[in-house]
């Protein structure tokens, strides 16, 4: 019985099914007869299956885009086949006989829709009002309840058994969790707490989750015998940096040190010329005597001798 509309051109994309039921009661409802009020009301599926007596109407070829599932997740996918069950939400249709099934199976094989469940099982009515309908889990492609389309706001084919559908073996894609925040059991790298503490030497203190941070020190604990120079915490090394708050202290350290230094070396030293440094106070030696003359020496001048008192005079 097939449709005089469908719903156009394929979009193109993965390849899904999804599941629909026609809230109505399979013992009393054949398909042909869902079949006909759907093609009435302009909304046909690809497929109209009767799962108690396995009868099936195609109305719109599985290339084209049907129209039972409003707006245009119907139109999405290369293939986006819509198969309305003869059933009811709020009791599962695989609760029942499942008559046919195996051959829509095949047909779906055939046309590549992977069997998994890429949304996970379907909820019960009236829960499902409220399903997630990811659109990253329509996108990887497989079979879908009409709950999990998204922009629809579907209620069936409700809690079915997914692997009397697809089989026992179908992939149900896991539920994600959240990520675990690194922490003094999880840190990447360390062992457990415990594992640390009772490792630890005695006296030594309890290791922390990672680079514990060491106790603040006061300046005084830092600073060594000399206060000019602080020990730098930052640093293992050894190297020092200055402290500023120590530098008038420096400075007479260095004063005093250099007082002492000047009075050890002024024992034994005179001062020497302006501009040249101290020289040893050792005793000058005194002048050489003229030689006498002697053969082949010039003598030296004569000096004039004393005049002599007039008393001496006769």
């Amino acid at each position: 019985m097939p449709a005089r509309h469908d719903g156009g051109a394929l979009g193109g994309g993965a390849p899904r099914v999804v599941w629909l039921t026609s809230e109505s009661d399979p013992r009393l409802v054949s398909a042909r007869s869902v079949a006909a009020d759907l093609a009435r009301e302009a909304r046909p599926a690809h497929l109209v299956w009767n799962p108690g007596s396995g009868e099936v109407v195609q109305q719109v070829p599985i290339v084209r885009a049907a129209r039972a599932l409003t707006g245009r997740a119907g139109r999405e996918g290369r293939i986006c086949a819509q198969i309305m069950v003869v059933g009811q939400a709020r009791e599962p249709f695989t609760t029942g006989l499942l008559t046919g099934l195996e051959e829509i199976m095949r047909w779906l094989d055939a046309w590549g829709v992977p069997r998994r469940w890429p949304a996970g099982p379907p909820l019960p009515s009236p829960q499902s009002y409220h399903s997630g309908r990811s659109r990253r889990d329509w996108a990887r492609g497989g079979h879908y309840g009409g709950s999990q389309v998204p922009d629809t706001s579907r209620p069936d084919p409700g809690a079915i058994d997914i692997h009397r559908v697809t089989g026992p073996d179908a992939l149900i894609a896991a539920v994600p969790h959240p990520r675990p925040v690194p922490g003094p059991e999880t840190a990447p790298g360390l062992p457990p707490v415990s594992t640390r503490i009772a490792a630890r030497r005695p006296g030594e203190p309890v290791p922390g989750p990672l680079h514990a941070a060491e106790p603040l020190r006061s300046a005084e604990a830092l600073r060594g015998s000399d206060p000019a120079r602080t020990p730098d915490p930052l640093h293992r090394s050894g190297h020092t940096r200055t402290d500023p708050e120590s530098l008038p202290a420096m400075v007479a350290h260095v004063a005093m040190v250099a007082s002492a230094e000047a009075a050890a070396g002024a024992v034994g030293r005179v001062p020497g010329p302006a501009g040249c440094d101290d020289v040893p106070a050792t005793p000058t030696p005194a002048p050489a005597a003229a030689p006498l003359p002697g053969p082949g020496r010039s003598s030296p001048a004569a000096v004039p001798p004393a005049p002599e008192p007039a008393s001496m005079r006769s």
